[in-house]
């Protein structure tokens, strides 16, 4: 969520951000609501004034034996306590319609993200790795869904009998494949100083508020009851693991991971990667989450970047870093790189990490606080990070298409190996 107080006063920089991030918003009712909200406080301060004028000449009043004026002076107050009440009122309800109205307004693109219209402008930062010369090699690549449904390990059939369109079942080495990458994305980050956790798949409201799902998102989400939801993905469990919280400012940054089934509903997506495992309702992720300074911050996505690159190098899989545009920018991100990882099958570079820094927008919801007493006194708002380390779909669906043989099985990278019992081919 935004700084009120930077809305109010910086109206023409907030019109520009949402504009570059190809947006609007209402202007004229947020100040409307912010001015009477302010005019509301404002009347509830001068009455309790009167009304604590009043109270102490009633004492007086009754001590000199004026009791008639003391009963009128009884009346006041009682009229006065009337008024605030309504005041109270109004305001409790201004408090919310503005509470709401800051709820969908996203967060503002820093300095380093640039401006554009949509993904056609995203600017490739760097690439990795050659794409496989499938015709120098002789032979024509299969996509992923025929070499998984060729090999047995990928049954879209009995995922659609068992629960509908994009779900899948893994079988056999496909299952294990899935596991195996599970595990290694989890020892390569833990080595590599970030905390493992487990957390609940399954989160109350207002923790999907305070990661910014809600109250926006709410028709990606599953809903398990009216306020209990299926996470999206963990960065919703781990960030809010420090909800309503003050970390002393010597243990930032700190870096946490999750491996977790993760579910959406896409809605809106109809249409788009229908087939394969690329786009599904429930997916496994290992997901990479952070709190760190605001000084700390940038340099905490870069690294974050190049952890989730690591990954992707010690695959052998290529791929490309693009920052994301101001119109392409997620709704809690101040900045984000998306990392798109080569599949022959689209003849194209396809995303399976994004890795961003959400400034203090996120910490501002859930209210996530450090404290530095040797820098300065009180508390402040954390910087929040959230990134991809990796989803197992996608990577086993590169790792499918990257690693096939002419005669349709699939070659187990190396590192994957020890996880898999040795197995060095799928097929």
């Amino acid at each position: 969520m935004l700084d009120i107080k930077f809305v109010r006063e910086n109206p023409d920089a907030v019109d520009a951000a949402m504009a570059n991030r190809q947006t609007t918003w209402d202007r004229d009712r947020f100040f409307a609501l912010d001015e009477e909200r302010r005019s509301v406080i404002a009347e509830v301060e001068k009455l309790q004034a009167t009304r604590n004028t009043e109270s102490k000449n009633i004492g007086a009043l009754m001590r000199e034996g004026k009791r008639e004026e003391a009963e009128a002076a009884k009346e006041a107050v009682r009229q006065v306590n009337e008024q605030i009440e309504g005041l109270a009122e109004r305001r409790s309800a201004l408090d919310a319609e503005l509470n709401d109205f800051m709820a969908h307004l996203p967060n503002i693109p820093c300095d380093a993200t640039p401006v554009g219209k949509d993904e056609s402008e995203n600017p490739e930062r760097r690439r990795w790795g050659t794409p496989r010369d499938f015709e120098a090699e002789g032979f024509e690549p299969k996509a992923h869904w025929d070499l998984g449904t060729d090999l047995g390990i990928l049954d879209f059939d009995r995922g659609a009998k068992l629960s509908g369109a994009r779900f899948t079942v893994l079988a056999g080495a496909g299952a294990a494949l899935d596991r195996a990458l599970q595990n290694f994305f989890l020892n390569t980050h833990t080595a590599r100083g970030f905390k493992e956790f487990i957390p609940p798949v399954i989160v109350n409201r207002e923790i999907m508020y305070g990661t910014g799902q809600l109250p926006k998102f709410e028709d990606d989400a599953y809903h398990t009851g009216e306020d209990q939801f299926l996470i999206p993905t963990a960065e919703v469990a781990l960030t809010n693991l420090h909800a309503g919280e003050v970390i002393d400012a010597s243990e930032l940054p700190l870096r946490y991971t999750a491996g977790t089934p993760c579910f959406r509903e896409e809605a809106g997506s109809a249409g788009r990667d229908t087939r394969g495992i690329i786009r599904q309702h429930q997916f496994t992720k290992v997901e990479m989450v952070k709190f760190a300074t605001p000084e700390q911050s940038d340099d905490e996505l870069e690294s974050m970047v190049a952890e989730a690159e690591y990954i992707l190098q010690q695959l052998g899989l290529p791929y490309r870093v693009i920052s994301l545009c101001t119109g392409d920018l997620g709704f809690s991100a101040r900045q984000t790189y998306d990392i798109e990882v080569w599949l022959p099958s689209y003849n194209a570079y396809k995303e399976i990490s994004s890795c961003s820094n959400c400034g203090d927008f996120q910490a501002r919801r859930a209210n996530i606080k450090y404290r530095d007493p040797e820098n300065f006194k009180g508390v402040r708002l954390v910087h929040t990070l959230n990134g991809s380390g990796l989803p197992t779909g996608r990577t086993m669906a590169a790792i499918m298409e990257n690693y096939q043989n002419a005669d349709g099985s699939i070659t187990v990278p190396e590192v994957l190996r020890p996880y898999m019992g040795g197995m060095e081919r799928i097929g």
